[in-house]
Formats: C-alpha cells, sequence, structure tokens
C-alpha cells in the first residue's frame, strides 16, 4: 500500500469526492486539513485517538493540521448521535475542559508549545477557537447562516426524525449547529474535512456553506467509530465502556486484554500503524496492549504492565502496588462509594457490576447495591479482576 493509498484507505470508511483529493495529493498540493472538537469533557479515550491519528498521518505527509476548538459550538452542543438535546456548557467549563484537552491530544498530534504552554502555530499545525468569529459578529452572522440550509434537511436527521416520532422536541439551536460547523470551514479555508461516520451530515453541510460563500468545496473523510470494551456501543465515558488516554499503563493494558476478540483487527487498524501477526486472540491482544501502551508511554513500562497483567490475571494475585484513597464518609451505600472513589463514572454502572458478581470489599464478593459499608483501616475495594483500591 503506498502512502496516498494508506492514508485515503486505512482506517478510512468514505472518502468525498476521492479522486479529486487523491489527484490534489499526487500533484503535490499542501492541504488544509480541518477537524473539529468541542472541549465537552476535559479527558480523553482511544475513541478519540482514531481521528487525531487520521490528523497526524497528514501532518507526516508534509499537510497542515487545523485543528478546530469549538469553545462557541460546545455551549450550543452537537446533537450528532444524541437521542435529547445536549446540555449547555458555561464558558469557564469549556476552558477547563480545554486545558488538559490539548495536552492529551499532543500525544498523537505534532503539536508545540511555548513557554506559557500555550500551542503554537506551526506549518503543521494550526489551532482556531470559533468563539473568535461567532462571538464577534453575534445573531447577525447566525442569521446569514440560518437562510443557507433548510428546515427539510435539518428534519432529515436521523437523530431529529427518531426524537419527533417518539414524540420529543428539536430546538431551533441544535438546527443551527451543522451550518455553524460549516461556517468554521469558511473561516479557516479547509480542504479536507476528517470526522467520524456519525458527523457526515455536519461534513457535508461544510461543504455546501463552503460553496454558498464561493469557496472550493472541502474533500471529506469518514472514519469508523470505535466500540469500546463491551462490544456493543461507541467508546464513550457515558456508557462506561472506554479506555482512558491517560489511564496508567496497568489500567490501559488490562482494558485492552478485556476487549472482544472480534474488536482485535479494528483496534489494529485504528489505533496503531502494526498489522495483526498472531491468530491467536490471546497472542494478539497482548501484541496489540503492547503496542498502545508503548505508544502513549515507553517500551518499559508496556514490558511491565504485561507482566503485572500476568501475575494478576493470569495467576490470581493482586497488584504488587494498589493505590489508596482517603474519604469523608465512613459509612456509604456501596453503589454510592464506587462513584465516590471513582471507580465507576456513574452509580447505574456501579449497581449493574454490583449485581453481575464484579465487585468486592475486603475479598468478599457484593451482590446488593445498596448495602451500606462502613469504611474501616484500609477497606480494601476489588472491582472486576484488575481494578483494585484501597480506602481509609
Amino acid at each position: 500500500m503506498n502512502d496516498i493509498e494508506k492514508l485515503l484507505s486505512r482506517g478510512v470508511e468514505e472518502v468525498i469526492e476521492r479522486t479529486h483529493l487523491e489527484n490534489r495529493l499526487k500533484n503535490g498540493n499542501k492541504l488544509r486539513v480541518k477537524f473539529g472538537i468541542d472541549p465537552t469533557a476535559p479527558d480523553l479515550h482511544l475513541g478519540h485517538t482514531v481521528p487525531l491519528r487520521k490528523l497526524r498521518q497528514f501532518q507526516d505527509a508534509g499537510h497542515t493540521a487545523v485543528l478546530i476548538i469549538g469553545d462557541f459550538t460546545a455551549r450550543v452542543g452537537d446533537p450528532t448521535g444524541k437521542s435529547e438535546e445536549r446540555k449547555s456548557l458555561s464558558a469557564d467549563e469549556v476552558k477547563a475542559n480545554l486545558k488538559k484537552y490539548l495536552r492529551q491530544a499532543a500525544k498523537v498530534l505534532d503539536i508545540k508549545f511555548n513557554w506559557l504552554g500555550r500551542p503554537k502555530k506551526t506549518p503543521k499545525f494550526e489551532i482556531h477557537y470559533n468563539s473568535r468569529w461567532f462571538a464577534k459578529d453575534g445573531i447577525e452572522k447566525i442569521m446569514a447562516l440560518a437562510k443557507i440550509g433548510t428546515l427539510n434537511q435539518m428534519l432529515q436527521r436521523a437523530e431529529f426524525k427518531k426524537r419527533i416520532e417518539e414524540g420529543g422536541g428539536v430546538s431551533m439551536v441544535e438546527s443551527l449547529y451543522p451550518l455553524m460547523q460549516g461556517y468554521d470551514s469558511v473561516m479557516v479555508k479547509a480542504d479536507v474535512e476528517i470526522g467520524g461516520t456519525d458527523q457526515k451530515f455536519n461534513l457535508l453541510m461544510g461543504r455546501q456553506v463552503q460553496k454558498h460563500f464561493g469557496m472550493p468545496e472541502q474533500d471529506v473523510l469518514t472514519l469508523p467509530l470505535l466500540e469500546g470494551t463491551d462490544g456493543v456501543k461507541k467508546m464513550s465515558k457515558s456508557a462506561g465502556n472506554y479506555i482512558a488516554l491517560n489511564a496508567e499503563p496497568n489500567d490501559m493494558f488490562g482494558k485492552i486484554m478485556s476487549v472482544p476478540d472480534k474488536l482485535i483487527d479494528k483496534y489494529f487498524i485504528l489505533l496503531t500503524d502494526r498489522q495483526r501477526s498472531s491468530q491467536n486472540p490471546r497472542e494478539a491482544k497482548l501484541e496489540l496492549a503492547e503496542t498502545i501502551v508503548a505508544m502513549y508511554y515507553d517500551e518499559k513500562a508496556a514490558k511491565k504492565a504485561q507482566a503485572e497483567f500476568e501475575r494478576v490475571v493470569s495467576e490470581g494475585g493482586k497488584p504488587n502496588e494498589i493505590p489508596v484513597k482517603k474519604i469523608a464518609n465512613r459509612k456509604l451505600k456501596l453503589s454510592d462509594l464506587l462513584v465516590e472513589v471513582g471507580m465507576t463514572q456513574s452509580k447505574s454502572e456501579a449497581r449493574r457490576l454490583i449485581e453481575q458478581g464484579g465487585v468486592k470489599i475486603n475479598d468478599e464478593k457484593k451482590l446488593d447495591p445498596d448495602e451500606t459499608i462502613e469504611i474501616k483501616a484500609e477497606t480494601l475495594i476489588q472491582v472486576g479482576r484488575r481494578h483494585f483500591l484501597k480506602v481509609h
């Protein structure tokens, strides 16, 4: 597979317009490749790295990665894939999320920071905040954009149709979001835009908005969505099936090993530059986990994480080092305790784990989410086979 073919095919679902983009790449054109994110959460997971890795491939091929930070549109909320309207974020929430996001994104993208810790503009990287144009122009810009798309177009979105059929509503603000995303492409003169398959409507709207403003229409790359550790739902914190990009090596390694066998090939293609070398699922996952941990830490950390995994899981032991956390409440319902100490993201996730027999307190399996746990001098909590925490 040559470099251009790899860029347009590996881990890519669809290219619009492929022939046009392929010719530009063959002719040596330097392209502005856009990817937009709304900093709705402070932490990234491996699912987020799929578009970031494709963006990095364009950087390595000599093109400019243009990262749009939707600090304005994050306060509107992208309706993609949502059965109800997103909660609006405050400017302070967006700002706090953004600080962590960029440092984590730099584990994938080629980003240089100045002495103040701010990202610098380079031939390989630009960053833009869409509040710069939306906050400045205000309602006049929104009114102008509203004339480009039609209500019929917006109501054809699968998310909107489903909501309406189920008796829900679609706010006028949500219907404007794709147009606003499209206007970002106008402001940064995007040649290409990258996004997940669920973003196709928004990406195509970018072409329509650019055409309206007399600009060449951007080409589009859609990328597959990455299922999480449950093997069913798109990886997300809300689904509790995510592998955090800033997870400790042992935790990252163990979670990758828990991925269903059917996803091994997809994880290799979307998350690494390697090909699967073993048809044995366990051997393939060991290689996959070691590869990914080494990418975000180093080879030494990966080897150590593998040895720890073998010892804890294969031999049924406990980690050599168990983190310790102090909490204020001395008596808590078990489901509340798991959320309090950060071992689950929500009470519903905690209840599910407990009822499935996946939680132990001081080596005793617990099955009642409402059981009151009294915290004594180092209470040992175990979730699943690999996650341990001492609380006092």
